[in-house]
Protein backbone atom coordinates (compact mmCIF):
# COMPACT_ATOMS: atom_id res chain seq x y z
CA UNK A 1 0.00 0.00 0.00
CA UNK A 2 1.38 3.43 -1.00
CA UNK A 3 0.99 6.29 1.45
CA UNK A 4 -0.17 9.38 -0.43
CA UNK A 5 0.59 12.16 2.01
CA UNK A 6 -1.50 15.19 1.13
CA UNK A 7 -0.38 18.80 0.68
CA UNK A 8 3.39 18.20 0.66
CA UNK A 9 4.35 16.06 -2.36
CA UNK A 10 6.38 18.18 -4.83
CA UNK A 11 4.48 16.88 -7.85
CA UNK A 12 1.21 17.96 -6.23
CA UNK A 13 2.56 21.34 -5.11
CA UNK A 14 3.89 22.31 -8.52
CA UNK A 15 0.52 22.85 -10.19
CA UNK A 16 -0.67 24.97 -7.28
CA UNK A 17 2.53 27.05 -7.38
CA UNK A 18 2.02 27.67 -11.10
CA UNK A 19 -1.49 28.96 -10.37
CA UNK A 20 -0.13 31.14 -7.56
CA UNK A 21 2.53 32.51 -9.92
CA UNK A 22 -0.04 33.58 -12.51
CA UNK A 23 -2.14 35.22 -9.80
CA UNK A 24 0.61 37.18 -8.07
CA UNK A 25 2.04 38.72 -11.22
CA UNK A 26 4.94 36.44 -12.15
CA UNK A 27 5.52 34.93 -15.60
CA UNK A 28 5.65 31.14 -15.21
CA UNK A 29 4.82 30.15 -18.80
CA UNK A 30 8.25 28.69 -19.63
CA UNK A 31 8.36 26.65 -16.43
CA UNK A 32 4.78 25.45 -16.98
CA UNK A 33 5.72 24.32 -20.50
CA UNK A 34 8.65 22.28 -19.18
CA UNK A 35 6.44 20.62 -16.56
CA UNK A 36 3.70 19.70 -19.00
CA UNK A 37 6.16 18.53 -21.65
CA UNK A 38 7.60 16.11 -19.09
CA UNK A 39 4.12 14.71 -18.42
CA UNK A 40 3.56 16.56 -15.17
CA UNK A 41 -0.07 16.64 -13.97
CA UNK A 42 -2.25 19.62 -13.22
CA UNK A 43 -2.88 20.50 -9.58
CA UNK A 44 -5.40 18.21 -7.85
CA UNK A 45 -8.64 20.19 -8.19
CA UNK A 46 -10.26 19.45 -4.82
CA UNK A 47 -8.08 17.04 -2.86
CA UNK A 48 -4.56 17.45 -1.47
CA UNK A 49 -2.91 14.79 -3.59
CA UNK A 50 -3.09 13.38 -7.10
CA UNK A 51 -4.57 9.88 -7.45
CA UNK A 52 -1.35 8.11 -8.50
CA UNK A 53 2.26 8.54 -7.36
CA UNK A 54 4.65 10.34 -9.66
CA UNK A 55 7.86 8.82 -10.95
CA UNK A 56 11.10 9.68 -9.18
CA UNK A 57 12.04 11.77 -12.19
CA UNK A 58 8.85 13.84 -12.06
CA UNK A 59 9.16 14.30 -8.30
CA UNK A 60 12.73 15.55 -8.64
CA UNK A 61 11.77 17.83 -11.54
CA UNK A 62 8.88 19.25 -9.53
CA UNK A 63 11.23 20.15 -6.69
CA UNK A 64 13.62 21.92 -9.07
CA UNK A 65 10.81 23.82 -10.75
CA UNK A 66 9.33 24.89 -7.42
CA UNK A 67 12.67 26.48 -6.57
CA UNK A 68 12.86 28.16 -9.98
CA UNK A 69 9.36 29.57 -9.58
CA UNK A 70 10.35 31.05 -6.22
CA UNK A 71 13.01 33.13 -7.96
CA UNK A 72 10.60 34.77 -10.44
CA UNK A 73 9.90 38.45 -9.64
CA UNK A 74 6.33 39.48 -8.91
CA UNK A 75 4.74 42.48 -10.57
CA UNK A 76 2.40 42.88 -7.59
CA UNK A 77 5.03 42.87 -4.85
CA UNK A 78 5.03 46.64 -4.37
CA UNK A 79 1.25 46.83 -3.89
CA UNK A 80 1.06 43.65 -1.78
CA UNK A 81 3.86 43.62 0.82
CA UNK A 82 4.03 41.16 3.71
CA UNK A 83 6.22 43.17 6.10
CA UNK A 84 4.03 44.85 8.74
CA UNK A 85 5.77 48.19 8.48
CA UNK A 86 5.23 48.26 4.74
CA UNK A 87 1.61 47.19 5.15
CA UNK A 88 1.02 50.08 7.54
CA UNK A 89 2.70 52.48 5.11
CA UNK A 90 0.24 51.36 2.41
CA UNK A 91 -2.82 51.91 4.66
CA UNK A 92 -3.70 55.62 4.87
CA UNK A 93 -6.50 54.94 7.37
CA UNK A 94 -4.54 52.61 9.66
CA UNK A 95 -6.34 52.79 13.05
CA UNK A 96 -4.88 55.09 15.67
CA UNK A 97 -4.24 53.68 19.12
CA UNK A 98 -7.56 54.18 20.90
CA UNK A 99 -8.53 54.90 24.46
CA UNK A 100 -9.06 51.66 26.43
CA UNK A 101 -12.34 49.95 25.55
CA UNK A 102 -14.34 47.69 27.85
CA UNK A 103 -13.62 44.02 27.29
CA UNK A 104 -16.43 41.89 25.90
CA UNK A 105 -18.46 40.21 28.58
CA UNK A 106 -18.25 36.50 29.18
CA UNK A 107 -21.70 36.20 27.58
CA UNK A 108 -20.46 37.96 24.43
CA UNK A 109 -17.51 35.57 24.20
CA UNK A 110 -19.64 32.47 24.76
CA UNK A 111 -21.90 33.59 21.91
CA UNK A 112 -18.82 34.09 19.72
CA UNK A 113 -17.37 30.65 20.54
CA UNK A 114 -20.77 29.03 19.96
CA UNK A 115 -21.27 31.00 16.77
CA UNK A 116 -17.92 29.85 15.44
CA UNK A 117 -18.75 26.22 16.20
CA UNK A 118 -22.28 26.35 14.76
CA UNK A 119 -21.18 27.99 11.52
CA UNK A 120 -18.36 25.50 11.13
CA UNK A 121 -20.61 22.51 11.80
CA UNK A 122 -23.25 23.75 9.35
CA UNK A 123 -20.66 23.85 6.57
CA UNK A 124 -18.88 20.58 7.28
CA UNK A 125 -21.09 18.11 5.35
CA UNK A 126 -20.82 20.10 2.09
CA UNK A 127 -17.15 21.06 2.25
CA UNK A 128 -15.44 20.49 -1.13
CA UNK A 129 -18.75 20.28 -3.01
CA UNK A 130 -19.41 22.54 -5.99
CA UNK A 131 -21.99 25.29 -5.60
CA UNK A 132 -24.67 23.47 -7.62
CA UNK A 133 -24.22 20.40 -5.41
CA UNK A 134 -24.81 22.40 -2.24
CA UNK A 135 -27.93 23.96 -3.69
CA UNK A 136 -29.32 20.67 -5.00
CA UNK A 137 -28.75 18.84 -1.70
CA UNK A 138 -30.40 21.61 0.31
CA UNK A 139 -33.40 21.76 -2.03
CA UNK A 140 -33.80 17.97 -1.89
CA UNK A 141 -33.92 18.21 1.90
CA UNK A 142 -36.54 20.99 1.78
CA UNK A 143 -33.95 23.43 3.12
CA UNK A 144 -33.50 26.13 0.47
CA UNK A 145 -32.85 28.95 0.98
CA UNK A 146 -30.65 27.40 3.63
CA UNK A 147 -32.08 27.93 7.13
CA UNK A 148 -31.07 24.91 9.22
CA UNK A 149 -28.77 21.87 9.31
CA UNK A 150 -28.26 19.72 6.23
CA UNK A 151 -29.93 16.31 6.30
CA UNK A 152 -29.77 13.13 4.24
CA UNK A 153 -33.43 12.43 4.93
CA UNK A 154 -35.42 12.55 1.71
CA UNK A 155 -32.38 13.14 -0.51
CA UNK A 156 -32.43 10.81 -3.57
CA UNK A 157 -29.64 8.25 -3.79
CA UNK A 158 -28.81 9.40 -7.31
CA UNK A 159 -28.13 12.93 -6.11
CA UNK A 160 -25.92 11.62 -3.32
CA UNK A 161 -23.90 9.63 -5.85
CA UNK A 162 -23.41 12.79 -7.90
CA UNK A 163 -22.72 15.04 -4.90
CA UNK A 164 -21.70 12.89 -1.91
CA UNK A 165 -21.46 14.45 1.51
CA UNK A 166 -17.99 15.14 2.86
CA UNK A 167 -16.84 11.65 3.79
CA UNK A 168 -15.24 12.57 7.11
CA UNK A 169 -17.91 15.02 8.24
CA UNK A 170 -21.26 13.46 7.36
CA UNK A 171 -21.20 10.97 10.27
CA UNK A 172 -20.98 13.84 12.75
CA UNK A 173 -22.44 16.88 10.99
CA UNK A 174 -25.77 16.04 9.37
CA UNK A 175 -28.83 16.98 11.43
CA UNK A 176 -29.61 13.36 12.30
CA UNK A 177 -26.02 12.69 13.46
CA UNK A 178 -24.98 15.74 15.48
CA UNK A 179 -23.92 14.85 19.03
CA UNK A 180 -21.76 17.69 20.30
CA UNK A 181 -19.22 19.66 18.29
CA UNK A 182 -16.78 17.34 16.47
CA UNK A 183 -13.12 18.17 16.04
CA UNK A 184 -12.22 20.63 13.30
CA UNK A 185 -9.17 22.75 12.53
CA UNK A 186 -11.42 25.83 12.56
CA UNK A 187 -11.80 25.27 16.32
CA UNK A 188 -8.37 23.78 17.01
CA UNK A 189 -6.57 26.99 16.07
CA UNK A 190 -8.54 29.28 18.42
CA UNK A 191 -7.76 26.80 21.21
CA UNK A 192 -4.07 26.94 20.32
CA UNK A 193 -4.15 30.72 20.38
CA UNK A 194 -5.62 30.66 23.88
CA UNK A 195 -2.59 28.61 24.91
CA UNK A 196 -0.32 31.00 23.02
CA UNK A 197 -1.58 34.04 24.91
CA UNK A 198 -1.60 32.21 28.25
CA UNK A 199 2.06 31.31 27.82
CA UNK A 200 3.48 34.36 26.06
CA UNK A 201 1.01 37.23 26.41
CA UNK A 202 0.27 39.77 23.70
CA UNK A 203 3.99 40.12 22.89
CA UNK A 204 4.25 36.62 21.48
CA UNK A 205 6.48 36.13 18.44
CA UNK A 206 6.06 34.07 15.30
CA UNK A 207 8.67 31.71 16.70
CA UNK A 208 6.47 31.25 19.78
CA UNK A 209 3.61 30.18 17.49
CA UNK A 210 5.92 27.69 15.80
CA UNK A 211 7.12 26.17 19.09
CA UNK A 212 3.55 25.88 20.34
CA UNK A 213 2.49 24.01 17.22
CA UNK A 214 5.38 21.57 17.50
CA UNK A 215 4.49 20.95 21.16
CA UNK A 216 0.69 20.84 20.96
CA UNK A 217 -0.58 20.39 17.38
CA UNK A 218 -0.47 16.91 15.78
CA UNK A 219 0.98 17.15 12.28
CA UNK A 220 -1.95 15.15 10.91
CA UNK A 221 -4.34 17.90 12.04
CA UNK A 222 -2.68 20.45 9.74
CA UNK A 223 -3.60 21.11 6.11
CA UNK A 224 -2.45 23.19 3.12
CA UNK A 225 -0.14 26.07 4.18
CA UNK A 226 -0.03 24.91 7.79
CA UNK A 227 1.17 21.43 6.84
CA UNK A 228 3.85 22.83 4.53
CA UNK A 229 5.07 25.23 7.23
CA UNK A 230 5.08 22.40 9.80
CA UNK A 231 7.17 20.29 7.43
CA UNK A 232 9.50 23.23 6.88
CA UNK A 233 10.00 23.64 10.63
CA UNK A 234 10.93 19.98 10.95
CA UNK A 235 13.57 20.37 8.23
CA UNK A 236 15.18 23.30 10.03
CA UNK A 237 13.64 26.19 8.11
CA UNK A 238 12.77 29.09 10.40
CA UNK A 239 9.96 31.67 10.24
CA UNK A 240 9.14 33.65 8.16
CA UNK A 241 10.83 31.46 5.52
CA UNK A 242 8.45 28.67 6.58
CA UNK A 243 5.72 30.61 4.73
CA UNK A 244 7.74 30.88 1.50
CA UNK A 245 9.60 27.63 0.97
CA UNK A 246 7.72 25.37 -1.44
CA UNK A 247 4.44 26.67 -0.05
CA UNK A 248 1.96 27.39 -2.85
CA UNK A 249 -0.86 27.72 -0.30
CA UNK A 250 0.54 30.88 1.31
CA UNK A 251 -2.40 33.01 0.14
CA UNK A 252 -5.09 30.49 1.10
CA UNK A 253 -7.53 30.72 4.01
CA UNK A 254 -5.51 29.05 6.78
CA UNK A 255 -4.33 32.20 8.54
CA UNK A 256 -7.82 33.72 8.49
CA UNK A 257 -9.25 30.86 10.55
CA UNK A 258 -6.67 31.53 13.28
CA UNK A 259 -7.53 35.21 13.76
CA UNK A 260 -10.57 35.28 16.08
CA UNK A 261 -8.79 35.16 19.43
CA UNK A 262 -6.59 38.11 18.43
CA UNK A 263 -9.74 40.15 17.85
CA UNK A 264 -11.52 38.97 21.01
CA UNK A 265 -8.54 39.85 23.22
CA UNK A 266 -7.88 43.29 21.68
CA UNK A 267 -11.34 44.89 22.02
CA UNK A 268 -11.50 48.36 20.52
CA UNK A 269 -7.90 48.15 19.26
CA UNK A 270 -8.10 46.88 15.67
CA UNK A 271 -4.49 47.87 14.98
CA UNK A 272 -3.20 45.71 17.83
CA UNK A 273 -5.48 42.85 16.76
CA UNK A 274 -4.20 43.11 13.19
CA UNK A 275 -0.57 43.19 14.33
CA UNK A 276 -1.11 40.07 16.47
CA UNK A 277 -2.79 38.30 13.55
CA UNK A 278 0.18 39.31 11.37
CA UNK A 279 2.70 37.71 13.75
CA UNK A 280 0.58 34.55 13.79
CA UNK A 281 -0.08 34.48 10.04
CA UNK A 282 3.48 34.99 8.81
CA UNK A 283 4.45 31.55 10.06
CA UNK A 284 2.47 30.14 7.14
CA UNK A 285 1.25 32.90 4.82
CA UNK A 286 2.23 35.95 2.80
CA UNK A 287 0.50 39.00 1.30
CA UNK A 288 -3.24 38.40 0.80
CA UNK A 289 -3.22 35.34 3.03
CA UNK A 290 -1.89 37.54 5.83
CA UNK A 291 -4.26 40.42 5.02
CA UNK A 292 -7.26 38.07 5.34
CA UNK A 293 -6.23 37.27 8.92
CA UNK A 294 -5.58 40.94 9.72
CA UNK A 295 -8.93 41.98 8.25
CA UNK A 296 -10.75 39.36 10.32
CA UNK A 297 -8.96 40.23 13.57
CA UNK A 298 -9.58 43.96 13.14
CA UNK A 299 -13.25 43.39 12.28
CA UNK A 300 -13.70 41.27 15.41
CA UNK A 301 -11.81 43.74 17.61
CA UNK A 302 -14.31 46.40 16.60
CA UNK A 303 -17.25 44.04 17.09
CA UNK A 304 -15.94 43.14 20.56
CA UNK A 305 -16.65 46.67 21.81
CA UNK A 306 -20.40 46.21 21.39
CA UNK A 307 -20.70 49.74 20.02
CA UNK A 308 -20.65 49.18 16.24
CA UNK A 309 -22.90 47.44 13.73
CA UNK A 310 -21.58 44.91 11.23
CA UNK A 311 -21.07 47.51 8.52
CA UNK A 312 -18.85 49.67 10.72
CA UNK A 313 -16.93 46.57 11.82
CA UNK A 314 -16.21 45.55 8.22
CA UNK A 315 -15.13 49.10 7.35
CA UNK A 316 -12.71 48.96 10.27
CA UNK A 317 -11.38 45.64 9.03
CA UNK A 318 -10.57 47.19 5.65
CA UNK A 319 -8.42 49.89 7.24
CA UNK A 320 -5.63 47.35 7.89
CA UNK A 321 -5.61 45.94 4.33
CA UNK A 322 -3.50 47.69 1.66
CA UNK A 323 -6.17 49.37 -0.49
CA UNK A 324 -4.49 48.49 -3.80
CA UNK A 325 -4.27 44.78 -2.93
CA UNK A 326 -6.41 42.12 -4.55
CA UNK A 327 -8.00 41.30 -1.19
CA UNK A 328 -9.14 44.86 -0.55
CA UNK A 329 -10.62 45.03 -4.04
CA UNK A 330 -12.39 41.70 -3.53
CA UNK A 331 -13.92 42.80 -0.20
CA UNK A 332 -15.07 46.16 -1.55
CA UNK A 333 -16.67 44.45 -4.54
CA UNK A 334 -18.40 41.85 -2.36
CA UNK A 335 -19.78 44.41 0.08
CA UNK A 336 -21.07 46.57 -2.78
CA UNK A 337 -22.79 43.57 -4.36
CA UNK A 338 -24.38 42.61 -1.06
CA UNK A 339 -25.63 46.12 -0.39
CA UNK A 340 -27.12 46.60 -3.85
CA UNK A 341 -28.50 43.14 -4.69
CA UNK A 342 -31.66 41.78 -3.10
CA UNK A 343 -31.20 38.10 -3.96
CA UNK A 344 -28.17 36.55 -2.29
CA UNK A 345 -27.92 33.75 -4.84
CA UNK A 346 -27.28 36.47 -7.42
CA UNK A 347 -24.51 37.86 -5.22
CA UNK A 348 -22.95 34.41 -4.94
CA UNK A 349 -23.15 33.77 -8.67
CA UNK A 350 -21.40 37.08 -9.33
CA UNK A 351 -18.66 36.27 -6.83
CA UNK A 352 -18.09 32.84 -8.34
CA UNK A 353 -17.79 34.40 -11.78
CA UNK A 354 -15.37 37.06 -10.57
CA UNK A 355 -13.14 34.64 -8.66
CA UNK A 356 -13.37 31.60 -10.93
CA UNK A 357 -9.58 31.50 -11.39
CA UNK A 358 -8.94 30.94 -7.68
CA UNK A 359 -8.86 27.66 -5.78
CA UNK A 360 -11.82 26.97 -3.52
CA UNK A 361 -9.60 27.38 -0.42
CA UNK A 362 -7.94 30.64 -1.53
CA UNK A 363 -8.31 33.64 0.79
CA UNK A 364 -9.66 36.04 -1.85
CA UNK A 365 -12.99 34.42 -2.76
CA UNK A 366 -13.62 33.14 0.75
CA UNK A 367 -12.97 36.45 2.52
CA UNK A 368 -15.12 38.21 -0.06
CA UNK A 369 -17.96 35.74 0.56
CA UNK A 370 -17.74 36.18 4.35
CA UNK A 371 -17.95 39.96 3.97
CA UNK A 372 -20.87 39.63 1.55
CA UNK A 373 -22.76 37.24 3.82
CA UNK A 374 -22.39 39.44 6.91
CA UNK A 375 -23.36 42.54 4.93
CA UNK A 376 -26.38 41.02 3.20
CA UNK A 377 -27.69 39.53 6.47
CA UNK A 378 -27.09 42.84 8.26
CA UNK A 379 -25.20 40.89 10.92
CA UNK A 380 -28.15 38.62 11.79
CA UNK A 381 -26.75 35.36 13.14
CA UNK A 382 -28.76 32.73 11.23
CA UNK A 383 -28.78 34.80 8.07
CA UNK A 384 -25.01 35.28 8.21
CA UNK A 385 -24.00 31.64 8.68
CA UNK A 386 -26.56 30.32 6.18
CA UNK A 387 -25.45 32.79 3.53
CA UNK A 388 -21.78 32.08 4.16
CA UNK A 389 -22.25 28.31 3.87
CA UNK A 390 -24.70 28.43 0.96
CA UNK A 391 -22.14 30.44 -1.02
CA UNK A 392 -19.84 27.45 -1.38
CA UNK A 393 -16.03 27.31 -1.46
CA UNK A 394 -14.57 26.59 2.01
CA UNK A 395 -17.96 26.16 3.62
CA UNK A 396 -16.99 25.20 7.17
CA UNK A 397 -14.34 27.91 7.51
CA UNK A 398 -16.61 30.60 6.08
CA UNK A 399 -19.48 29.55 8.32
CA UNK A 400 -17.16 29.56 11.33
CA UNK A 401 -15.87 33.10 10.79
CA UNK A 402 -19.29 34.51 9.92
CA UNK A 403 -20.71 32.78 12.99
CA UNK A 404 -18.00 34.14 15.26
CA UNK A 405 -18.58 37.74 14.17
CA UNK A 406 -22.37 37.54 14.13
CA UNK A 407 -22.45 35.58 17.39
CA UNK A 408 -20.29 38.20 19.11
CA UNK A 409 -22.64 40.93 17.92
CA UNK A 410 -25.66 39.18 19.45
CA UNK A 411 -24.16 39.69 22.90
CA UNK A 412 -25.32 36.48 24.59
CA UNK A 413 -25.69 32.75 23.89
CA UNK A 414 -29.41 32.98 24.60
CA UNK A 415 -29.72 35.21 21.53
CA UNK A 416 -28.68 32.29 19.29
CA UNK A 417 -31.62 30.13 18.20
CA UNK A 418 -31.93 26.84 20.08
CA UNK A 419 -31.95 24.81 16.86
CA UNK A 420 -28.31 25.77 16.43
CA UNK A 421 -26.95 25.51 19.96
CA UNK A 422 -28.85 22.62 21.54
CA UNK A 423 -27.30 19.85 19.36
CA UNK A 424 -23.80 21.00 20.37
CA UNK A 425 -24.55 19.94 23.97
CA UNK A 426 -21.96 22.43 25.24
CA UNK A 427 -19.19 19.99 24.27
CA UNK A 428 -16.23 20.40 21.92
CA UNK A 429 -14.01 17.57 20.69
CA UNK A 430 -10.38 18.38 19.94
CA UNK A 431 -6.89 16.90 19.94
CA UNK A 432 -5.39 20.11 21.39
CA UNK A 433 -3.85 19.71 24.85
CA UNK A 434 -6.41 19.25 27.64
CA UNK A 435 -9.34 20.90 25.87
CA UNK A 436 -11.09 17.76 24.63
CA UNK A 437 -14.70 17.73 25.81
CA UNK A 438 -14.59 21.30 27.09
CA UNK A 439 -17.76 23.39 27.23
CA UNK A 440 -18.25 26.65 25.37
CA UNK A 441 -19.15 28.34 28.65
CA UNK A 442 -15.77 27.33 30.05
CA UNK A 443 -13.99 28.55 26.93
CA UNK A 444 -15.73 31.89 27.29
CA UNK A 445 -14.68 32.08 30.93
CA UNK A 446 -11.05 31.33 30.02
CA UNK A 447 -11.06 33.89 27.21
CA UNK A 448 -12.69 36.54 29.40
CA UNK A 449 -10.21 35.97 32.22
CA UNK A 450 -7.27 36.03 29.79
CA UNK A 451 -8.41 39.31 28.24
CA UNK A 452 -8.62 40.94 31.66
CA UNK A 453 -5.22 39.56 32.68
CA UNK A 454 -3.58 40.87 29.52
CA UNK A 455 -5.20 44.28 29.89
CA UNK A 456 -4.21 44.50 33.58
CA UNK A 457 -0.64 43.51 32.71
CA UNK A 458 -0.43 46.27 30.09
CA UNK A 459 -1.88 48.82 32.50
CA UNK A 460 0.82 47.99 35.05
CA UNK A 461 3.62 47.80 32.47
CA UNK A 462 2.75 50.23 29.67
Amino acid sequence: MTLRLTWVQPEDLLGHELAQAYQDGRAPEAIAARWHAAGGPEAPPRAGTSPTPASRYLRALAGDLLDELAELPSGLADAEPTDLGQIRAHCPDWPARPAPAPAPTQAHLEAAWLGRAVGCLLGKPVEKLPLEGIRDLARAGGNWPLRTWFTARGVPDGLLRTHPWNRRSAPTSLAENIDGMPEDDDLNYPLLNLLLLQRHGRDFTTADVARLWLDELPAGRTFTAERVAYRNLLTGIEPPHTAHHRNPFREWIGALIRADVHGWTNPGDPAAAAAAAHRDATLTHTANGVYAAMFTAATIAEAATGRADIHACLRTGLTVVPPASRLAEAIRHAVHLARTTEDFDTVVDALHTTHRAYHWVHALPNTALIAAALTHANGDFSGSICRAVSGGWDTDSNGATAGSVAGLLTGAPAALPDRWTTPLKNRLATSVADFDGIGFDTLAQLTHRLTHQLTHRETRHP
